[in-house]
């Protein structure tokens, strides 16, 4: 009331606090009309937006903060930020562009005209055209209009990137105000052993040359560290590029090369010598206002002043003995006093200054998010119905038949058949082991499909194979092993799935069920929409295979429609695979079941993930995971069940997967897990740094009285490339 009572609507140019810009735009948008508004941490990364901008002229910055966060509002509304910021300073408006995967480009368009009122263009991979929000055409066709957006910020699809095509030409050949890229771990090295191992993939490669020809560079992803903690160095090669060259600093800097830095981010090197500290601290040398911590910025100041430099001064080839005596005592010092047992250059260094990540667990711990708890089943201790649960499990696995148990046997057999090769065996020994222990139906799928002479095509974190049937001795495995899963007349998966929904009473709650496979995913869904015709039934996977099943009839489905039917509660289960999980939100549903248990903790987090977010009613959500008995996927989650909520890594989460060597020696997994949390533990630099930009800040958006004429904004926000 007080803000409306005070309401005066200002013209662009009026308004001259850039901090003033954001809730200005947005303080009557769709988001604060329902009631609703940005969170704290959201607040937070325009803040630190804003502290990049003035302190560097352009913004570099990853946004990490763990999934469930909303991290799609938080880049959407720094994209207004900055649109805005450069509307204000240039007259010339160069395009900025969202690059995100096929599957999130629409639910990117939705959310920034849904939630902030910003209307964005979405390029159609097919028409080559431009659509409005309403999928109406708002441009002329061709691939040469890519360039030509009728709208202010456009939704260009990543997988356009991943191989060569005139409009990837077009677009190389534009300067940027601003460029995006959501699920930015896809732009990545290329993985394993082979003649392009270490080599960009054609992501990351396009990325480097568009962040060279940008002002600000937005990353997102909640696991920038995928397979290794190598991987952040691809993300920071973008946004170093171009104008970003103060993020790294020269090429001579230690900060360009892992091996060299990894143990000093991590705690385990201890920098005690001022000397060697300065090779760390003079490129890239920070700027006073880059951090808040008080005795960090005396030191940058006194090493400015000492040496003469300018505030936006980004480096320095001085050596340490031109600073004055009182300053290297301040390092010395600074050197020896750890915060939250983090060291000096665990918390300053350029990582941290250029990746936000902001944690569920101190989100709660503050009190700025409900906290929602997970109850990991199965647990005898939870069932309702204790004798139904105890014929299906053992413990913490489900009971298998002899005719199960023989045919992984037979299936480890077709691994060691596969090893003789001597070539691409390792990567794909354990095909048949994972496929019969994700489902019965999708190892005989494999299975039947070798044996016809087909080829099985296997992906997985960037390493693709072809799988095509060489000698006698792999024949035969194989054919033993089918005979034995045609014996088996119930998938134990199955009834263990169908115990939950209906004596559990989880499909009144809502459940998503994950698999990392297709085959089983569809299996699944066949065999729970047979079982209950009334109930409206999703299949959420990739490369157009998504179907909706009702009342007796699967027809194709749109996955915007089958996320919609959930939002809307029309959909009470939904089955989908780890390939279509990202950007998926369904707060609505209050459970999950894991089908099969992917060996990457980070991607099981991305699966609980979808359901523990914002809107979740629940206070805890439930989770089953199921393994079958004696497979190693038991051995495997018997040693992570206990230790899935206390691991950590270089940010102080998850590590990002369990090594395969812990897996060669499965008895000393828990043992090697124990080792690697302990030795991690400690604070991290993002820990200290961002606690602060969790916090509320001292001007509430809602408050906001001068608001930007909405005749204004639509106009700005109208105007294309």
């Amino acid at each position: 009331m007080r803000r409306r009572g005070y309401r005066r609507e200002l013209e662009f140019e009026e308004i001259d606090d850039n901090e003033n810009l954001a809730p200005a735009a947005l303080v009557e948008s769709p988001l604060y009309r329902e009631g609703m508004f940005l969170q704290p941490w959201q607040q937070g990364f325009i803040t630190e937006s804003l502290r990049h901008y003035h302190n560097n002229s352009i913004v570099r910055l990853l946004l990490a903060d763990e999934v469930g966060l909303g991290k799609t509002l938080s880049l959407g509304t720094a994209a207004l930020t900055l649109c805005l910021l450069n509307d204000k300073k240039n007259k010339t408006r160069q395009p900025v562009v969202i690059f995100a995967p096929a599957t999130l480009c629409e639910q990117w368009q939705t959310e920034m005209i849904d939630k902030l009122g910003i209307p964005c263009a979405r390029w159609d991979t097919q028409k080559k055209v431009w659509l409005d929000n309403a999928n109406r055409n708002i441009s002329a066709a061709g691939r040469e209009q890519i360039v030509k957006c009728p709208l202010r910020i456009g939704i260009v699809s990543t997988g356009l990137m991943m191989r060569d095509s005139l409009e990837k030409q077009n677009l190389l050949g534009l300067r940027y105000t601003l460029v995006i890229l959501d699920e930015a771990h896809k732009a990545r090295s290329r993985q394993g052993f082979g003649r392009d191992a270490g080599t960009p993939n054609e992501l990351l490669a396009f990325m480097r040359e568009i962040a060279a020809r940008a002002d600000h560079v937005l990353l997102g992803t909640a696991t920038p560290i995928q397979t290794r903690p190598e991987d952040l160095w691809d993300l920071m090669s973008i946004l170093h590029r171009g104008k970003g060259q103060f993020v790294l600093g020269n090429d001579f800097a230690k900060w360009h090369r892992p091996q060299e830095v990894l143990p000093i981010l991590a705690g385990g090197q201890e920098i005690n010598e001022p000397s060697f500290a300065w090779e760390l601290l003079r490129s890239p040398l920070p700027v006073v206002d880059s951090t808040q911590e008080r005795r960090a910025r005396h030191l940058y100041s006194a090493i400015r002043q000492d040496l003469g430099l300018a505030d936006d001064d980004w480096q320095t080839t001085k050596p340490f003995t031109d600073l004055t005596e009182d300053t290297r005592e301040v390092l010395e010092d600074e050197l020896y006093r750890t915060i939250a047992g983090a060291a000096f250059f665990q918390r300053e260094n350029p990582f941290v200054r250029h990746i936000v990540l902001r944690k569920r667990t101190a989100l709660e711990e503050a009190g700025l998010l409900a906290k929602v708890g997970v109850d990991v089943h199965p647990d005898s201790n939870l069932a309702k119905d204790i004798h139904q649960f105890n014929a299906l499990f053992e413990f913490k696995a489900l009971r298998t038949s002899e005719d199960f148990r023989q045919a992984y046997i037979e299936a480890r057999n077709f691994g060691k058949a596969l090893a003789k090769r001597g070539r691409g065996g390792g990567f794909m020994k354990n095909l048949m082991e994972q496929r019969i222990c994700s489902s019965i139906a999708a190892g005989l799928n494999t299975a039947r499909t070798l044996l016809e002479g087909r080829t099985v095509h296997e992906e997985e974190d960037e390493q693709e194979v072809d799988l095509a049937l060489e000698t006698g001795e792999e024949q035969s495995v194989l054919q033993r092993l089918i005979d034995r899963l045609e014996r088996i007349e119930n998938d134990p998966k199955l009834s263990a799935i169908i115990h939950y929904l209906e004596r559990e009473e989880w499909k009144n709650l809502g459940v998503i069920i994950f698999s990392q496979y297709y085959d089983t995913a569809k299996w699944v869904a066949d065999a729970l929409a047979d079982r209950y015709l009334d109930e409206a039934i999703g299949l959420y996977a990739g490369a157009g295979r998504s179907r909706l099943y009702q009342k007796g009839d699967s027809v194709f489905s749109e996955r915007e429609v089958l996320k919609e039917m959930v939002a809307e509660h029309q959909i009470r289960i939904m089955v989908a695979t780890d390939a279509a999980c990202e950007g998926l939100n369904l707060q609505t549903l209050g459970t999950l079941i894991n089908i099969d248990l992917p060996w990457n903790p980070t991607r099981l987090e991305q699966r609980i993930g979808r359901i523990k977010r914002f809107g979740q009613v629940r206070e805890k959500v439930d989770m089953l995971n199921l393994v079958n008995e004696q497979t190693v996927d038991e051995k495997v989650y018997e040693r992570i069940s206990e230790r899935m909520r206390d691991r950590y890594n270089l940010f102080g989460s998850l590590p990002d997967t369990i090594k395969d060597e812990w897996i060669d020696d499965i008895e000393t997994l828990g043992e090697k897990m124990d080792e690697f949390i302990d030795a991690q533990k400690q604070a991290t630099g993002f820990d200290l740094r961002y606690t602060t930009t969790m916090q509320p800040s001292d001007k509430d958006w809602r408050d906001c009285s001068d608001v930007l004429s909405r005749r204004d904004f639509l106009q700005l926000m109208s105007q294309g490339w």
